[in-house]
């Protein structure tokens, strides 16, 4: 499994402060009418779901996608902290121990990909959805609450694909 660096995290969370940052409605705005603004937040909190569970070991094509993905970040985010603040390269992020996918949860995982690729294509909400997968495989088994949410994102989809496999 590729490992998220410093750099890595960094990258993961700009992207987070970028999206949060233009999603903010102000606060009497927020205040106003909380539902429809939270609900603003529910195509990059499904893609930065999706993100994480591309990295906890996917193989094949998707995984390749997303180990790929983290380490262009891994190196962009390095090369950011390196030439701009001169801090060392390459300290790994002291990633949580995360826990696998099985066998039913990866053919979850595949689903989630069906639908996120028909998603970006046809949603109003595609730059979103691309910025939230991009912060999920970041971030997603990174020291932190970002890297907490793994597990339990993970046992629901084990469980998820148990459930559904096992009804067939």
């Amino acid at each position: 499994m590729q490992i998220v660096t410093v750099g890595g995290a960094t990258v993961g969370l700009c992207i987070l402060g970028y999206y949060l940052t233009t999603w903010w409605p102000g606060r009497k705005q927020l205040l106003k009418d909380p539902a429809r603004h939270a609900a603003g937040l529910a195509p990059f909190l499904f893609a930065w779901a999706y993100g994480v569970l591309t990295v906890l070991g996917v193989g094949g094509l998707i995984g390749w996608t997303a180990r790929t993905a983290r380490w262009i970040s891994n190196w962009l985010g390095d090369v950011a902290l390196v030439w701009g603040v001169g801090t060392p390269a390459g300290q790994a992020a002291g990633g949580t121990v995360y826990l696998p996918l099985t066998q039913t949860g990866g053919a979850i995982v595949l689903i989630l990909t069906a639908v996120m690729v028909a998603l970006v294509k046809k949603s109003r909400h595609g730059k979103t959805l691309k910025l939230g997968a991009w912060c999920g495989l970041t971030l997603g088994t990174s020291a932190g609450v970002a890297g907490f949410a793994a597990v339990p994102l993970a046992q629901a989809v084990n469980w998820l694909g148990a459930t559904v496999y096992g009804a067939l």
